[in-house]
Protein backbone atom coordinates (compact mmCIF):
# COMPACT_ATOMS: atom_id res chain seq x y z
CA UNK A 1 0.00 0.00 0.00
CA UNK A 2 1.33 3.44 -0.93
CA UNK A 3 2.17 5.82 1.91
CA UNK A 4 -0.28 8.37 0.53
CA UNK A 5 -3.19 5.90 0.62
CA UNK A 6 -2.21 4.64 4.09
CA UNK A 7 -1.96 8.18 5.46
CA UNK A 8 -5.34 9.12 4.00
CA UNK A 9 -6.91 6.10 5.72
CA UNK A 10 -5.18 6.95 9.01
CA UNK A 11 -6.38 10.52 8.65
CA UNK A 12 -9.95 9.43 7.86
CA UNK A 13 -10.44 6.87 10.62
CA UNK A 14 -8.19 8.55 13.18
CA UNK A 15 -10.13 11.80 13.02
CA UNK A 16 -13.40 9.97 13.61
CA UNK A 17 -11.98 7.97 16.52
CA UNK A 18 -10.77 11.01 18.46
CA UNK A 19 -13.44 13.54 17.49
CA UNK A 20 -15.29 13.75 20.82
CA UNK A 21 -12.28 14.06 23.15
CA UNK A 22 -10.63 16.53 20.79
CA UNK A 23 -13.70 18.77 20.63
CA UNK A 24 -13.62 18.92 24.43
CA UNK A 25 -9.84 19.50 24.52
CA UNK A 26 -9.94 22.22 21.89
CA UNK A 27 -13.00 23.96 23.33
CA UNK A 28 -11.58 23.98 26.86
CA UNK A 29 -8.17 25.00 25.51
CA UNK A 30 -9.71 28.04 23.83
CA UNK A 31 -11.27 29.10 27.12
CA UNK A 32 -7.95 28.59 28.92
CA UNK A 33 -6.17 30.79 26.39
CA UNK A 34 -8.55 33.60 27.39
CA UNK A 35 -8.50 33.07 31.16
CA UNK A 36 -6.53 36.26 31.87
CA UNK A 37 -8.78 38.31 29.58
CA UNK A 38 -12.19 37.07 30.77
CA UNK A 39 -12.87 37.48 34.49
CA UNK A 40 -15.69 34.90 34.32
CA UNK A 41 -13.06 32.21 33.72
CA UNK A 42 -10.45 33.36 36.22
CA UNK A 43 -10.92 36.38 38.49
CA UNK A 44 -8.56 39.27 37.86
CA UNK A 45 -5.78 39.60 40.41
CA UNK A 46 -6.31 42.71 42.52
CA UNK A 47 -3.54 45.00 43.78
CA UNK A 48 -2.74 45.26 47.45
CA UNK A 49 -1.81 48.44 49.30
CA UNK A 50 1.94 47.67 49.33
CA UNK A 51 3.94 45.28 47.17
CA UNK A 52 6.75 43.07 48.37
CA UNK A 53 7.22 40.86 51.41
CA UNK A 54 3.95 40.43 53.36
CA UNK A 55 3.76 42.17 56.73
CA UNK A 56 1.15 39.65 57.94
CA UNK A 57 1.93 35.98 58.56
CA UNK A 58 0.48 33.28 56.33
CA UNK A 59 -1.64 32.07 59.28
CA UNK A 60 -3.03 35.59 59.83
CA UNK A 61 -3.86 35.90 56.13
CA UNK A 62 -5.54 32.49 56.14
CA UNK A 63 -7.59 33.40 59.24
CA UNK A 64 -8.87 36.46 57.35
CA UNK A 65 -9.74 34.30 54.30
CA UNK A 66 -11.58 31.81 56.54
CA UNK A 67 -13.98 34.58 57.54
CA UNK A 68 -15.54 34.46 54.05
CA UNK A 69 -18.39 31.96 54.43
CA UNK A 70 -18.89 31.14 50.75
CA UNK A 71 -15.26 29.95 50.49
CA UNK A 72 -15.95 27.26 53.11
CA UNK A 73 -12.42 27.34 54.48
CA UNK A 74 -12.02 26.04 58.00
CA UNK A 75 -8.68 24.20 57.75
CA UNK A 76 -5.59 24.10 55.55
CA UNK A 77 -6.72 20.72 54.14
CA UNK A 78 -9.70 22.40 52.44
CA UNK A 79 -7.42 24.57 50.31
CA UNK A 80 -6.81 23.69 46.71
CA UNK A 81 -4.01 26.24 46.44
CA UNK A 82 -2.44 29.33 47.95
CA UNK A 83 -1.06 31.73 45.37
CA UNK A 84 1.22 34.54 46.58
CA UNK A 85 1.61 37.54 44.27
CA UNK A 86 4.25 39.67 46.05
CA UNK A 87 4.52 41.95 43.01
CA UNK A 88 0.86 42.85 43.52
CA UNK A 89 0.77 42.67 47.32
CA UNK A 90 -1.92 39.99 47.37
CA UNK A 91 -2.39 36.36 48.27
CA UNK A 92 -5.11 34.16 46.78
CA UNK A 93 -6.66 31.35 48.79
CA UNK A 94 -8.55 28.93 46.54
CA UNK A 95 -10.80 26.41 48.24
CA UNK A 96 -11.70 22.94 47.04
CA UNK A 97 -15.09 24.41 46.04
CA UNK A 98 -13.27 26.76 43.57
CA UNK A 99 -14.05 29.97 45.46
CA UNK A 100 -11.11 32.36 45.55
CA UNK A 101 -10.44 34.88 48.31
CA UNK A 102 -7.85 37.57 47.56
CA UNK A 103 -6.34 39.21 50.65
CA UNK A 104 -4.06 42.25 50.85
CA UNK A 105 -0.77 40.96 52.32
CA UNK A 106 -0.18 44.15 54.35
CA UNK A 107 -3.54 45.52 55.45
CA UNK A 108 -5.36 42.18 55.63
CA UNK A 109 -8.26 43.65 53.69
CA UNK A 110 -10.32 41.21 51.63
CA UNK A 111 -9.89 42.57 48.11
CA UNK A 112 -12.09 40.16 46.18
CA UNK A 113 -14.18 37.02 46.55
CA UNK A 114 -14.96 35.27 43.26
CA UNK A 115 -15.74 31.91 41.78
CA UNK A 116 -12.78 30.51 39.79
CA UNK A 117 -13.72 28.39 36.75
CA UNK A 118 -10.27 28.00 35.18
CA UNK A 119 -9.36 24.96 37.28
CA UNK A 120 -12.56 23.16 36.26
CA UNK A 121 -11.99 24.04 32.61
CA UNK A 122 -8.40 22.77 32.88
CA UNK A 123 -9.66 19.46 34.29
CA UNK A 124 -11.97 19.15 31.25
CA UNK A 125 -9.08 20.03 28.95
CA UNK A 126 -6.77 17.30 30.23
CA UNK A 127 -9.52 14.76 30.97
CA UNK A 128 -8.80 14.54 34.71
CA UNK A 129 -12.40 15.64 35.42
CA UNK A 130 -13.54 12.18 34.26
CA UNK A 131 -10.91 10.32 36.31
CA UNK A 132 -7.39 9.05 35.79
CA UNK A 133 -8.54 6.11 33.65
CA UNK A 134 -10.27 8.35 31.11
CA UNK A 135 -7.37 10.80 31.20
CA UNK A 136 -4.74 8.12 30.52
CA UNK A 137 -6.68 5.73 28.28
CA UNK A 138 -8.85 8.11 26.24
CA UNK A 139 -7.46 11.66 26.32
CA UNK A 140 -3.78 10.69 26.10
CA UNK A 141 -4.33 8.38 23.10
CA UNK A 142 -6.52 11.06 21.50
CA UNK A 143 -3.64 13.51 21.87
CA UNK A 144 -1.22 11.00 20.34
CA UNK A 145 -3.61 10.34 17.44
CA UNK A 146 -3.94 14.10 16.94
CA UNK A 147 -0.15 14.33 16.69
CA UNK A 148 -0.14 11.50 14.10
CA UNK A 149 -2.93 13.27 12.18
CA UNK A 150 -0.84 16.42 12.18
CA UNK A 151 2.20 14.55 10.81
CA UNK A 152 0.22 12.69 8.14
CA UNK A 153 -1.60 15.92 7.25
CA UNK A 154 1.72 17.68 6.67
CA UNK A 155 2.86 14.80 4.46
CA UNK A 156 -0.39 14.87 2.47
CA UNK A 157 -0.21 18.65 2.16
CA UNK A 158 3.38 18.82 0.91
CA UNK A 159 3.33 15.64 -1.24
CA UNK A 160 1.74 17.31 -4.32
CA UNK A 161 4.26 20.15 -4.12
CA UNK A 162 7.17 17.71 -3.87
CA UNK A 163 5.89 15.65 -6.81
CA UNK A 164 5.35 18.78 -8.90
CA UNK A 165 8.92 19.90 -8.16
CA UNK A 166 10.27 16.47 -9.13
CA UNK A 167 8.36 16.56 -12.43
CA UNK A 168 9.62 20.06 -13.19
CA UNK A 169 13.23 19.02 -12.49
CA UNK A 170 12.80 15.94 -14.67
CA UNK A 171 11.42 18.07 -17.55
CA UNK A 172 14.32 20.51 -17.23
CA UNK A 173 16.83 17.66 -17.21
CA UNK A 174 15.14 16.15 -20.27
CA UNK A 175 15.25 19.50 -22.12
CA UNK A 176 18.91 19.99 -21.25
CA UNK A 177 19.70 16.46 -22.44
CA UNK A 178 17.91 16.94 -25.78
CA UNK A 179 19.57 20.34 -26.33
CA UNK A 180 23.00 18.80 -25.65
CA UNK A 181 22.35 15.99 -28.15
CA UNK A 182 21.22 18.46 -30.82
CA UNK A 183 24.20 20.77 -30.32
CA UNK A 184 26.92 18.12 -30.45
CA UNK A 185 28.86 18.01 -33.76
CA UNK A 186 28.34 14.94 -35.92
CA UNK A 187 31.33 12.61 -36.28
Amino acid sequence: MKAQVLFRKIHHWGSIAVALPLVLMIGAGLFLMLKKEINWIQPETQRGSIVGVPSLSVQELFTIAKSVEVAELSSWEELERVDFKPGKGVVKFVGANDWEVQVDTHSGEILQVSYRRSDFIESLHDGSFFGDGVKLYLFLPAGIVLFVLWLTGLYLFFLPHIKKGQKNRAKKAQKIGSVERNTQPAE
